[in-house]
């Protein structure tokens, strides 16, 4: 008799590049051995160089994803990514809570490396105050962190540490904060508990000549891929960041650049 994947679901937005977004994450689902299932919150027009159109989905549309997929499939982790506008936050809040015994991996998704702003500015409070309280964890990078927490982290290992443990005391939750929006060569990514505590400290160093686009959403979707798996928080963490390491040192030329090697 084979053996059933396990599964994850993605809320997400869809690249119409392929690197970022759902398309991310199904790559990274798949490279885990894990089955990704989906709900599209928006379509983008987008490469790696920008984002130039959004349509969203109507949250009902997103809500109705959602509940086909927890009613057929044995879920065992969720991944949020661009949301967009609090119609939709709201919605996806209303499915989560009455499924809170799977772990939620929020990456809160607000603007794109080009600048475009992937999250309505009205939809800020409803993401902090709705969504991000249910999380089992959050996934910022430096750029999201700093609107979360009202500073820029420091980039230093005891700073960053510091500053996470701040913003994970802030938001009530566990904080994984990537730091791959660092200024330096070397980069960390730190995961820390709801108290402040630090669980664990991977660092990397900066791969040069490899377009970096979808990475975020790729480790955060590696996390959720390996918590699928059963893997404890922590143990997670660290195959997800080693995961996404060996995906940027294999990585693969597509058009004019290389991209992350999934």
């Amino acid at each position: 008799m084979s053996q059933s994947l396990p599964i994850a679901l993605s809320i997400a937005g869809s690249d119409s590049g392929g690197g970022a977004g759902i398309q991310a994450d199904l790559l990274t689902f798949a490279a885990h051995g894990v089955y990704g299932t989906t709900a599209v919150t928006c379509l983008t027009a987008q490469n790696p160089e920008g984002v130039t159109a959004v349509h969203a989905s109507p949250a009902e549309i997103v809500r109705e994803q959602i509940l086909q997929v927890l009613r057929y499939y044995p879920v065992k982790a969720i991944k949020t990514g661009m949301l967009f506008d609090a119609a939709i936050i709201r919605a996806v809040v209303a499915v989560l809570k009455e499924n809170a015994h799977i772990p939620l991996i929020v990456d809160p998704v607000m603007v794109a490396s080009s600048g475009a702003r992937l999250l309505q500015e009205d939809a800020m409070s409803v993401l902090i105050n709705e969504l991000i309280p249910i999380a089992h964890v959050v996934t910022p990078n430096l750029d999201e962190a700093e609107i979360l927490l009202g500073k820029r982290p420091r980039e230093t290992e005891v700073g960053m540490m510091v500053d996470a443990a701040e913003l994970a005391k802030k938001l009530g939750t566990t904080v994984l904060l990537k730091g791959g929006h660092s200024q330096g060569t070397t980069l960390r990514d730190i995961l820390v508990d709801n108290n402040g505590r630090a669980l664990s400290v991977c660092t990397a160093n900066r791969i040069s000549d490899v377009d970096t686009h979808g990475s975020g959403c790729t480790l955060s979707a590696a996390l959720t891929a390996r918590l699928a798996r059963g893997e404890d928080l922590t143990e997670a963490f660290q195959n997800a960041h080693a995961y996404l390491q060996e995906s940027l040192a294999a990585s693969i030329q597509v058009g004019p650049r290389k991209q992350i090697g999934h």
